[in-house]
């Protein structure tokens, strides 16, 4: 509460100092249960894991959340669109390519309980959903508890932690951004993450406010202000409204540059590399757009190589050595299967890979029982985010020397290769795996794949955690030091002598 109020600073990421961090393990609330199988996990969440009861009474009458016993019942409601998500999704459907694969990936921000994002799984869509710790309280807690990829986060000073043309659509739903402010400073950081021809869809206030103003109890002149400085930036954005109706308008981008004619010209930003976003400040200009192929409908995007990497742009990643990536991690996968033989059973829905790469364990894994937040650490030379996302794959930048943008308990499965090597000489060790334990579920599992001598350090401290632990040669036999480790977290919960969290 110390930080600025202004442009939501204090909603921020904020890193305590180091001699402020804990140094300890997270107890699980009493009564703790393993979630529920998806899909059933989308519409019911055991109450002992979040139990937080505050949005059922805010939000009762508009469907998001329902207490029913020892469950939450999420009917798949939001603030605008009470009819339920699918009613919605199939009406953004009837302008935006849904259906065919074409848009994969999508933004939410402002998500609330994540419904938009939980629904559009139907259609082989995945939305990366950010919203605030706010009053809400546990908002982001119960998007990962259903299911749904989500992160802690806010528009705010900072870049979002997101490459430059990563999102086939964004989306915000009655999310309280002052998207008209700062001289439309965050459509332009939402135009920065979209692909060219990629789609941003608001929908309520100020769309259509001359009928419902008074619904919503605001001054007529405001909200036409509001409209106005949105469509002004839109056009100096070269977004091309595609459609009005209701509460709901959607723009898209235009796939280059060329297609624009603009009475004014937007400041362009001067940064030569629009993919250093991490902690740095958000600047009023527009991110030119990098040429990219032509768009791929998902699965195809996953197999092809992407453009960034056939048009060179990617430093020491050629086509071959894309192809060989894909073909080694085919190869681990099978061998991780053969060890832990219910990855792909549906015991495992929230998968985090911590050192992504170009994202080949993820597309390795690919089922429709689970999905990967892929890492890329920002200290990460051979990765690339931007091929994460082309390949219809999502996923987020940070530095493992810090806390994760999430909430204690929100991932089931964790793979964690070389990261114990790429981090020796930046942090502790054991800073980095009591993180991970901190959002680890209790039962859920870890992969790591390092140097011999890393994993024997780490299967050390590993047992001072509570993880069951066992070492596996490498699948190419004895000789090689690389090997791997798996590691599962016992169940235990807070005990009597300990506070819990209810």
């Amino acid at each position: 509460m110390t930080f600025p109020r202004e442009n939501m600073n204090y909603r921020e990421r904020h890193c305590p100092p180091d001699e402020e961090k804990l140094h300890c393990l997270i107890a699980a609330p009493k009564g703790y249960a393993t979630p529920f199988p998806w899909p059933k996990s989308r519409d019911y969440v055991p109450y002992a894991n979040a139990p937080y009861k505050s949005l059922t009474v805010e939000k009762a009458v508009q469907n998001w959340i329902q207490y029913e016993g020892n469950v939450f019942r999420f009917p798949g409601g939001g603030t605008q669109f009470p009819q339920g998500a699918d009613a919605y999704i199939n009406e953004l459907a009837a302008v935006i390519p849904l259906d065919n694969g074409m848009v994969r990936t999508a933004l939410d921000t402002g998500c609330g309980v994540a419904s938009w994002g939980a629904y559009l799984f139907k259609k082989n869509v995945i939305a990366m959903s950010i919203a605030p710790r706010d009053s809400h309280e546990a908002q982001v807690q119960f998007a990962l508890e259903r299911g749904v990829p989500a992160i802690i986060g806010v528009l705010g000073t900072i870049m979002l932690p997101f490459p430059s043309g990563a999102f086939d659509m964004a989306h915000c739903s009655r999310c309280l951004i002052p998207w008209g402010a700062n001289g439309g400073l965050y459509m332009k950081e939402v135009d920065r993450v979209l692909r060219p021809g990629g789609y941003w869809i608001l929908s309520g206030p100020p769309i259509n406010w001359r009928n419902s103003y008074r619904a919503w109890q605001r001054p007529e002149d405001e909200l036409e202000e509001e409209q106005k400085q949105i469509e002004d930036t839109a056009k100096l954005l070269c977004w091309e409204k595609k459609h009005e109706k209701g509460e709901i308008a959607i723009w898209r981008k235009a796939l280059n540059n060329d297609e624009c004619e603009q009475d004014s010209q937007p400041t362009i930003c001067e940064s030569t590399n629009s993919d250093d976003v991490w902690y740095k400040k958000m600047e009023n200009c527009v991110t030119p757009a990098k040429p990219s192929g032509s768009w791929k409908p998902f699965p195809e995007r996953l197999k092809v190589v992407p453009s960034r990497i056939t048009s060179g742009s990617v430093p020491g990643v050629s086509t071959e050595v894309f192809q060989e990536d894909v073909r080694l991690w085919k190869k681990h996968v099978n061998a991780y299967k053969r060890v832990n033989k219910i990855i792909d059973s549906g015991r495992y829905r929230n998968v985090m890979d911590m050192n992504a790469g170009l994202g080949s364990f993820a597309a390795a894994i690919d089922s429709p029982k689970l999905w990967v937040m892929n890492v890329v650490p920002t200290i990460a030379e051979k990765a690339n985010l931007g091929v994460i996302f082309e390949r219809g794959l999502i996923g987020i930048y940070h530095d493992w020397c810090e806390a994760f943008s999430t909430y204690p308990r929100t991932y089931d499965l964790i793979h964690a290769n070389g990261l114990f090597t790429l981090y020796k000489n930046q942090c502790n060790a054991e800073d980095i795996l009591l993180e991970m334990d901190r959002i680890l579920r209790p039962e859920g599992a870890v992969i790591f794949r390092d140097q011999v001598g890393v994993l024997k350090q780490v299967k050390r401290i590993a047992k001072g955690m509570r993880w069951n632990t066992k070492m596996v040669d490498h699948e190419d036999g004895p000789l090689i030091s690389e090997k791997v480790l798996y590691a599962v977290k016992q169940y235990w919960v807070a005990g009597n002598n300990t506070t819990s969290s209810e």
